[in-house]
């Protein structure tokens, strides 16, 4: 039997439903809306959990002339009143605000502009319309103009639902996708505060004094605060990932995993799938990345030995936890750093309502940046403001120790005698002053602690650090090459030619450094790890055995 399509990047849901993908149902959203009412409501998601898709499925649920096939055999469908009240029968509007990136404000402007134009073009019947005014159809023709003043682009989308009640006799439903791109992109490009005054002003002329307003709906990844752009828009109701109400609809839940992985004949893969994109807390639910899971279904079906990798990492600079490590010079903040990455919790007072020059004024305020971007989640209930947070699972803790690596590559160079000083007791054969050396470069940075984080990450870990310190030095350095029996961890040639190093790494699970070392010198002698170095006619070689736990190693050098 041939199977659904998987919809990856696919945010259409006409699309979706006319293409033959498979879609995890989230229909039931539309119920809670209308039982639930709020006139405004503002869904906070950090990015690929959907949104985008489920504001398409509402302009397709709500707007004229829908076809009921769109929703055959999905929840919705099962409450015939509600459909028959709702479905098919309101004038829609969807702007998608995330192409507003603009290098000056001013072609962040035209870029507004053209959003609007793009819309609007969807409802050239106005033109024809005899419940227009010849004024009406006049305005109308300004908002498909590219060159539209800043005044009339505040007032647009007000303007075009006056319209669109004015010729149907039904109030209209206004989508709004990723608000706050355009202001993310106004602060890093220096035009922040005109940004805000101008969706500011759109917003209260769209959500607060529009007549013609039925309900809207907004998404975005973050909750600006209410006093930078939601002024006096008494009726907002923010939806955030703290939120119990709707928490199942952004994000597949276990149970829609588990449909998946069945249908497609993957359920063998739910363990690796739970355990790399698992872990958020919406609510009360358990909730997957979406993104993550149909990427990694996809690349099973064409190899069922592919692995799992970090596709959600690619969809973003990750600045945020960039920001966050490099404030770890802090020893407090290194050390709740280390939990984190150990899979254990952290309690910290969490703001969401932050303005984007907040976000990054101190490190508290990267604590509620990272929860309500997704590189952070909740455990277990919030008591007022204060949250147990943790990462959420291995794609999002991979994240962290790259970054952790990065910055252990930028500050290495800063220090060169202390540099030198290693690499030079490595040639020399002195492992008491390696391991001093190396001891004091753990101390300063944040290591992988054992709880909860395999034996082979923590190895890969350190194998980094040791990288990291001979990376500057000039020596032929390769790792994981393939020697003698096997593949020894990394192998070093000195710039002369002369010396030949080989270095083994343990994690001592147990703390039993020395019997680590000298299972890594066994390896190294068993395998036969010297004979890549002697075919390069080598013939002065050091063995060394580098065993570590926590922030503590032992070496020692194997004797001649």
């Amino acid at each position: 039997m041939k199977k659904k399509k998987l919809p990856i990047g696919i945010e259409n849901f006409k699309e979706l439903r006319n293409e033959d993908f498979y879609y995890v149902d989230k229909t039931g959203l539309i119920r809670e809306l209308l039982e639930n009412w709020a006139e405004v409501n503002l869904f906070t998601r950090p990015r690929r959990f959907g949104k985008s898709l489920n504001l398409s499925m509402l302009r397709c649920f709500f707007e004229l002339g829908t076809e009921e096939k769109y929703f055959d055999g999905l929840k919705i469908s099962e409450n015939a009143s509600l459909c028959e009240t709702y479905m098919g029968k309101f004038p829609v509007i969807l702007v998608s605000l995330k192409g507003i990136n603009g290098e000056t404000y001013e072609k962040a402007c035209a870029m507004a502009a053209q959003i609007v134009n793009a819309e609007a073009r969807r409802f050239q019947y106005l033109l024809d319309s005899d419940r227009l005014t010849a004024y009406d159809k006049e305005v109308f023709v300004s908002l498909l103009r590219p060159d539209m003043s800043e005044a009339a682009l505040c007032s647009s989308l007000k303007i075009l639902s006056e319209f669109l009640e004015k010729h149907h006799g039904r109030k209209v439903i206004l989508l709004i996708d990723e608000y706050d791109v355009p202001l993310a992109k106004a602060f890093e490009r220096g035009y922040y505060d005109q940004m805000v005054i101008f969706i500011r002003n759109m917003f209260e002329h769209a959500l607060k004094t529009n007549d013609s307003l039925k309900f809207s709906v907004l998404t975005g990844c973050m909750r600006i605060s209410k006093e930078s752009i939601f002024t006096g828009l008494n009726n907002l109701k923010v939806l955030s990932i703290a939120d119990a109400s709707f928490d199942e609809y952004f994000g597949f839940t276990d149970s829609e995993v588990r449909g998946l992985l069945e249908y497609y004949g993957l359920s063998d893969h739910y363990d690796e799938m739970k355990e790399w994109y698992d872990g958020y807390q919406f609510g009360n639910v358990e909730i997957y990345c979406p993104w993550d899971v149909l990427n990694y279904c996809y690349e099973l079906r064409a190899d069922p030995e592919a692995k799992p990798q970090n596709y959600w990492v690619n969809t973003s600079g990750n600045d945020a936890v960039r920001r966050f490590i490099r404030e770890s010079d802090k020893g407090s903040l290194r050390r709740e750093i280390e939990k984190l990455v150990a899979g254990e919790t952290i309690k910290k007072e969490i703001h969401q309502d932050l303005t984007y020059p907040d976000m990054y004024s101190s490190v508290e305020n990267l604590w509620s940046i990272l929860f309500t971007t997704g590189y952070l989640t909740q455990r277990g209930k919030p008591e007022g403001n204060s949250f147990s947070l943790a990462i959420p699972n291995v794609e999002i803790r991979r994240i962290y120790t790259m970054q952790i690596m990065e910055y252990f590559r930028e500050t290495v160079p800063k220090n060169r005698e202390a540099l030198r000083s290693f690499c030079q007791a490595l040639k020399d054969g002195e492992p008491e002053k390696v391991e001093t050396l190396l001891g004091e470069y753990l101390k300063r940075t944040i290591s992988i602690r054992d709880t909860f984080v395999r034996t082979q990450l923590k190895e890969n870990f350190y194998h980094g650090i040791l990288l990291g310190l001979l990376s500057f030095q000039d020596w032929d350095v390769s790792s994981n090459k393939e020697s003698g029996e096997g593949y020894s961890d990394i192998l070093a040639e000195t710039e002369d030619g002369e010396t030949g190093i080989i270095l083994e790494l343990k994690y001592a699970q147990d703390g039993g450094l020395e019997t680590a070392c000298l299972a890594a010198l066994e390896q190294i002698e068993r395998k036969n790890y010297e004979e890549e170095l002697r075919d390069e006619g080598i013939k002065y070689i050091l063995k060394y055995g580098v065993a570590f736990y926590k922030k503590s190693c032992r070496v020692m050098l194997a004797e001649e």
